[in-house]
């Protein structure tokens, strides 16, 4: 069998109705293991204005940069900053909405390819990840991509959370070019 092919896009409209049926159609016990306040998700509508709102801002006018992740050419998940302040630091966010492809590996390969896009669209002198702490899956992930951690503690990380226990993971831009170099050597 194959393996399969893992690409990475901006986001398009045609995947605002997918992020939104994401966050609206999971198992309430998936969102509340990410750290998610169940009660403080926006409706669908008001999840359509907000992406259609990122997709008409030009990039240095993005409060939300999304891309999409896709396996074999079939959107699966999505990958976004946020708190983006150009030249210098962003947040990270990682989601793969498709649960047949957990835990296969696929999401280290698919933020891989997503860092180049941040660091290089916003020229980021480092780029954080702050995830519940007792979400397993992106605090595995993120000491394989090279992201340091810095500290742990408790905060209500975004709108849609519940105060949480948080690890703030860092990947600064000269890591993220030596570990560049040195996967390409």
């Amino acid at each position: 069998m194959p393996s399969p092919v893992l690409s990475v896009r901006e986001l398009e409209a045609r995947d605002i109705e997918a992020i939104a049926d994401y966050w609206l159609q999971a198992e309430p016990a998936y969102l509340t293991g990410m750290g998610v306040d169940l009660g403080k998700l926006p409706t669908r509508e008001a999840w359509r204005q907000m992406l259609q709102a990122q997709l008409a801002a030009s990039l240095p006018e993005k409060q939300s940069y999304c891309l999409i992740w896709e396996v074999d050419g079939r959107a699966v998940g999505h990958c976004n900053i946020n708190k983006i302040k150009p030249g210098e630091e962003a947040y990270m966010h990682l989601h793969l909405w498709d649960a047949e492809v957990r835990k296969q590996g696929y999401g280290t390969a698919l933020v891989q390819l997503s860092l180049p896009y941040f660091f290089g669209n916003y020229q980021l002198k480092r780029l954080c990840c702050e995830p519940y702490a007792l979400n397993p899956a992106p605090n595995r992930t993120l000491p394989r991509l090279g992201f340091e951690l810095v500290q742990e503690y408790t905060t209500t990380p975004g709108q849609i959370n519940f105060e949480q226990p948080v690890r703030l993971w860092v990947l600064t831009r000269e890591r993220f070019v030596a570990l560049q170099h040195g996967a390409n050597t």
